[in-house]
């Protein structure tokens, strides 16, 4: 006899014996399945221990880790000419006013002599503004001469001011534009800088280019906090709340619910749902898919079982729970299914084990107890 019959042979008598010991009378909800330890390892019966579940979590839904729109900055030339040099790279940490690029513009130069002559002017005019002051104090000019005049200055420091703007919209801090009107030196060169702390995602242009103005060179983001974009059916979508509890599989990060949409998207039929997660999102990388599981409610005695420990029966579900002469059946109610258990209410206690394999063997043995 091989080996694979006798353990066949030792399974039909311990089966033999379990409907020997029910004998004929029918077994209820809360009947006890007599069975020794001998019994018990020749049907191939394991257990598992029943956890108190203050939580439900969902089945695994897929995600994709995002940055903030607020985070994210697209870094561009504001004026056009040639990329000199490129001075970060992909994966590279920045500061806010950080070097990243050198463009030779001679559009800057022309910039920079209007602001020069706007200064000019505006010296001229200031002293003409003043003179007429004085003259208009003595009597010696009318009123409206020293208006127009005045009126005058006005304007052109209003150009001043307009040319200082463009040109630190262009790249020029306080301490250029300070150097450019003490010394009246053009340079062509562009210095564009980092418009916040973060970390250099993607790099768009190539040094020797030639860019026109609002040309992309880096995409640069803020990697804390980041965002979950998971889709969930729709039928799914009653069980979640902004605030929920969202973790991530692998790596073991945890986030809350921030939005639930209104729009059901073609592709999947699901409800985009948006988590931030703020403690662990170094551990993530944006761009990256991950799988995550939502919250779906909280109850004061519900149990966490493992998923192969139901056992249907017509319209209800059962499990068997160890005892030392044997198994009891009892009835459950399931609240929530989620990857690899099931939340479910019961007559159980913290530390009940449940069968969670040989479960069609006991069954069998239960019904035929009950025929």
């Amino acid at each position: 006899m091989t080996p694979e019959q006798s353990m066949a042979t030792l399974w039909r008598t311990a089966m033999l014996a379990v409907v020997m010991v029910l004998g004929c009378g029918p077994l209820l909800a809360a009947d006890l399945i007599p069975m020794s330890q001998q019994q018990r390892q020749a049907m191939g019966i394991r257990t598992a221990p029943v956890a108190l579940a203050t939580e439900s979590w969902s089945v695994a839904y897929p995600a994709q880790v995002q940055v903030p729109t607020a985070q994210l900055r697209v870094v561009s030339t504001p004026l056009s000419g040639l990329l000199e040099s490129l001075l970060v790279a992909e994966g590279d940490a920045v500061k806010k006013g950080q070097k990243l690029a050198f463009i030779l513009s001679p559009e800057l130069l022309s910039l920079q002599r209007s602001y020069l002559q706007a200064l000019s002017r505006l010296d001229l005019a200031r002293s003409d503004w003043e003179r007429d002051r004085q003259l208009l104090e003595e009597g010696i000019i009318a009123e409206r001469r020293y208006q127009t005049t005045h009126a005058h200055y006005v304007q052109v420091r209003t150009e001043v001011e307009q040319g200082r703007q463009t040109l630190q919209l262009a790249g020029m801090d306080r301490d250029a534009l300070k150097r450019l009107a003490e010394e009246r030196q053009l340079s062509g060169t562009l210095t564009v800088r980092s418009p916040l702390d973060g970390v250099v995602l993607e790099r768009l242009a190539t040094p020797g280019q030639r860019l026109n103005a609002l040309d992309p060179l880096y995409r640069i983001g803020r990697l804390q906090p980041l965002w979950l974009e998971i889709h969930v059916p729709l039928d799914h979508l009653s069980q979640i709340d902004v605030g929920s509890t969202v973790r991530v599989m692998k790596p073991r990060v945890d986030g809350k619910v921030i939005t639930i949409g209104r729009m059901v998207h073609g592709a999947d039929q699901g409800v985009l749902v948006r988590a931030e997660v703020t403690e662990g999102a170094e551990r993530l990388h944006p761009g990256q898919y991950v799988e995550v599981e939502l919250a779906t409610g909280r109850a004061a005695r519900n149990y966490r079982i493992p998923l192969g420990a139901l056992v249907r029966q017509g319209a209800k579900t059962w499990v068997f729970v160890a005892r030392a002469s044997g198994f009891l059946v009892v009835p459950v109610v399931i609240h929530a299914e989620e990857s690899d258990s099931v939340v479910v209410s019961a007559d159980l206690k913290p530390g009940d084990q449940v069968v969670m394999s040989g479960t069609a063997a006991l069954k069998a043995a239960w019904l035929e107890g009950a025929d």
